[in-house]
C-alpha cells in the first residue's frame, strides 16, 4: 500500500461517505443494529453516531486501514458501550461461528476485492437469527447509467480505494448464502449518478 493509499484515500473516503445523502441512508439503517455488532470497514467511524446505545452492548469493527481508524478520533469516545478495532480486511474475520447478533456493512463491499468471501464470512460469524444490516451504493438500472459506471470504473477505482461503482449488491448476497429479507434502492439526490444508486436493507443467514 503506497502513500497515497495510506495517507490520502482515507480522507477523501471521509468527507465523501460523510456527506449529508449518505448520512440519511446510515440513519436508516445502523440504529438496527442491536447485541453483539460487528461492522465490516468501519473505517472513520462515520456509522458510529447512528448505534443506539440502549440497544448495543458491544461493537467491534473491522477494518484494514489503521489510518482510518485513527482518524474517527472523538467519535469513538462516550458511545456507552465498548468499541474493539481490529485491523484486518473484510475477507479475514478472526472470530469464532456464530459470535455476533447483527453485522453491518455500509459503503465497504464496493471496496473489498473479494466480497462473496467477506459475505460468507460475516453468514458464518451472525448467530441463529441474526441479521446482516446493509447499505451500499451499486449498479445502476439504467442502462446509460450502467455503461458510464463501466467505462469510468477503471479510473474511479485506484483513485477511491479500490472502490467498484457497479457491483450487483442483490446477487452478492444471494451468492454468499444470504436471504435478502428487505431490500430497498433508489438515486439519492444530491449525488452523482454512477455513483449513487444505492441498496439498503436487512438479509439473514
Amino acid at each position: 500500500m503506497g502513500v497515497y493509499e495510506r495517507h490520502v484515500v482515507p480522507h477523501i473516503i471521509n468527507f465523501a461517505c460523510g456527506m449529508k445523502p449518505i448520512r440519511y441512508q446510515r440513519g436508516k439503517v445502523v440504529p438496527q443494529a442491536e447485541g453483539v455488532v460487528l461492522e465490516i470497514g468501519i473505517g472513520t467511524g462515520l456509522n458510529l453516531p447512528f448505534y443506539d446505545a440502549k440497544k448495543v452492548t458491544k461493537l467491534i469493527g473491522l477494518d484494514p486501514s489503521v489510518k482510518s481508524w485513527k482518524i474517527a478520533g472523538k467519535r469513538a469516545e462516550g458511545l456507552g458501550f465498548p468499541v474493539e478495532f481490529i485491523g484486518l480486511p473484510g475477507e479475514r474475520i478472526p472470530l469464532d461461528d456464530h459470535a455476533v447478533d447483527t453485522v453491518v456493512v455500509t459503503y465497504s463491499l464496493c471496496t473489498i476485492p473479494d466480497p462473496v468471501m467477506a459475505l460468507e464470512g460475516m453468514r458464518r460469524v451472525l448467530k441463529p437469527g441474526g441479521k446482516l444490516l446493509f447499505c451500499e451504493h451499486g449498479e445502476a438500472p439504467d442502462h446509460g447509467v450502467k455503461k458510464w459506471q463501466g467505462r469510468i470504473n477503471p479510473m474511479w477505482k485506484p483513485m477511491f480505494g479500490g472502490c467498484n461503482l457497479h457491483r450487483r449488491i442483490p446477487d452478492l448476497l444471494q451468492a454468499a448464502g444470504f436471504t435478502v429479507e428487505k431490500l430497498e434502492s433508489m438515486y439519492l439526490p444530491g449525488t452523482p449518478r454512477i455513483a449513487g444508486y444505492n441498496y439498503w436493507g436487512v438479509a439473514t443467514a
